[in-house]
């Protein structure tokens, strides 16, 4: 009699192909998002990852719930790195460290940044959890001038302004250059952002993460 347990499908109900199809799809999404942006299409993506159109519809009925799971790693990632800086003991190394991690996350993915600022109401709550940064962020920016370590006349729509200028300069330098440019610029920023830099400054934009994903980023 046939051993009938090896034929088992794994916990996710999937058959071995089935679950092999899947997890094709989602990596030739994460490197089609991560190079192209969200709006790649669909075809595209089933061609890279060696499928039909017609299976990867029947795994993913729709784009969001494929931009959904290709980032819902990523997404955690990002939070965990906000509650990594919170935690912290020394608030202005918290501070440095997200804006370096983020910048970092935003200049060789340009896939997620795109899916973490776009609504998908039916899916995963980015809308929620891009509300939940802006909260994480701005406490990281009070924590950090409490501390006395970042200059008082920062504003939590600051880190919009340098993500903005992040984008661009990640996109400019190309895939290659992309993460070296925004590690340097956020360096040479941060060093302008400490509390012993006294050159008064103009007032801030009123700026939120929202803007980002009009710029391409």
């Amino acid at each position: 009699m046939p051993d009938q347990t090896s034929h088992k499908p794994p916990g996710d109900g999937l058959r071995a192909d089935a679950r092999e199809n899947r997890d094709r799809i989602l990596r030739a999404a994460r490197e089609a998002f991560s190079q192209q942006g969200i709006d790649v299409p669909m075809a595209a993506i089933a061609r890279r990852a060696g499928v039909g159109v017609a299976t990867l519809y029947r795994r993913f009925p729709t784009r969001d719930a494929l931009v959904t799971e290709a980032f819902a790693e990523e997404l955690t990632h990002c939070v965990s790195v906000l509650d990594e800086g919170l935690a912290d003991p020394d608030p202005w190394r918290g501070f440095c460290t997200v804006l370096e991690r983020v910048c970092l996350m935003q200049a060789v993915d340009r896939g997620f940044t795109q899916a973490f600022l776009t609504d998908f109401p039916d899916q995963l709550d980015f809308a929620g959890e891009r509300a939940r940064a802006e909260e994480s962020l701005a406490l990281l920016v009070r924590r950090a001038k409490d501390a006395g370590g970042l200059r008082q006349d920062f504003e939590p729509s600051d880190i919009t302004l340098l993500l903005l200028a992040n984008c661009g300069v990640a996109t400019g330098a190309g895939e290659e250059e992309a993460a070296v440019a925004s590690r340097r610029l956020a360096a040479y920023l941060l060093q302008a952002f400490r509390a012993e830099t006294v050159a008064a400054l103009p007032p801030p934009a009123r700026l939120d993460l929202g803007r980002i994903h009009g710029a391409g980023g």
